[in-house]
Order: structure tokens, then sequence, then C-alpha cells
């Protein structure tokens, strides 16, 4: 899709994409997702595919900051953006607080949610970072999980802000 005329291109499209801080040269269909290209072509795999329909939030990635569901994201889009998934927020073997948080409070159970999760959370803490629990609600609305309950990934989501602040 061409932002210009808002008309969809056919074939492959030659693109880097910056990911995490480093550029990926990448060729895909024009039409293929950012989500598939993330996985497959650059090979992070932190990034979950859930409904294909931005309904459950498990392939949030922040694109120049902001949230975005990278199921419903063409990938050619992105290029010239900066993307950060799930492995961008680890600094080498230290984990962001936000990881952190989720582990030690019990956040995490099947983990399949826990990736988009956390993208959605830091984008939260990013723009409020003395969110109030109903913030911290509305931040993460974008997301669903099946197993928590969301009272511990609430809890974890607080407890980092406060530990970012410190």
């Amino acid at each position: 899709m061409t932002l210009e005329t808002g008309t969809l291109e056919t074939g492959t499209h030659q693109m880097n994409l910056e990911v995490n801080g480093i550029s990926y040269p990448v060729t895909a269909d024009a039409g293929r997702n950012l989500l598939s290209v993330i996985r497959s072509e650059v090979g992070l795999t932190g990034t979950k595919e859930g409904c294909d329909d931005c309904e459950c939030g498990a392939c949030m990635v922040l694109l120049d900051g902001q949230p975005v569901n990278s199921c419903s994201y063409l990938a050619a889009q992105a290029e010239g953006r900066s993307i950060t998934t799930i492995e961008g927020l680890a600094q080498g073997d230290d984990l962001h607080p936000i990881q952190a948080k989720m582990l030690e409070l019990g956040g995490v159970q099947c983990g399949f949610c826990t990736p988009g999760m956390i993208m959605s959370a830091h984008a939260l803490l990013e723009r409020t970072p003395e969110p109030t629990e109903e913030e911290i609600r509305i931040g993460l609305s974008g997301n669903l999980c099946r197993c928590t309950g969301y009272a511990k990934i609430l809890a974890a989501v607080g407890e980092a802000a406060v530990e970012i602040r410190s």
C-alpha cells in the first residue's frame, strides 16, 4: 500500500526495518503484515500471533514509541520508523523493570499475552509515569489475558512504575 495514493502494491518490496535499534534489510510481499515479517524475516519470535484481527493484543509492538497491533499493520508502512519488540526492552541479561515485575509478582502464567501486555505497559509508563490503577486498566485495555485475571498484571505494572521513577 502506498501512503500517498492508498493503492495496494503487488509483488515483493525491499525495505530496511529498524527493529530494536538494528537495521534489517528484508524482502517481503507488499501485503505482508509487520508481525509475520518480524517473526520470519527478522527472526524475533517474542511477538506472538493471537487472533490475527486486532482483538487480543498479543502482537503488540511499539512503532515510534506508540503501541500498534502488528498483525494488522503492513511491514512496508513501518519502513523508516523505529520498531521496538519485547526483545528490545531488556539490556543484555538485565530485564526491563516491567518484565522483572511481571515475573516477580506472577503476572505471567501461560505467557502468551505477556509480550504484548508488556509493550502496552511500557508505552503507558512512557507517557504516564505515575499512573492510577484506572489509567493502567485503560492502558492495557487492548490486551487480553485468559489466565491471570489481571490483578497480578495490574500490580506488576504499578510496581514497575514506582521502580522506574526511583
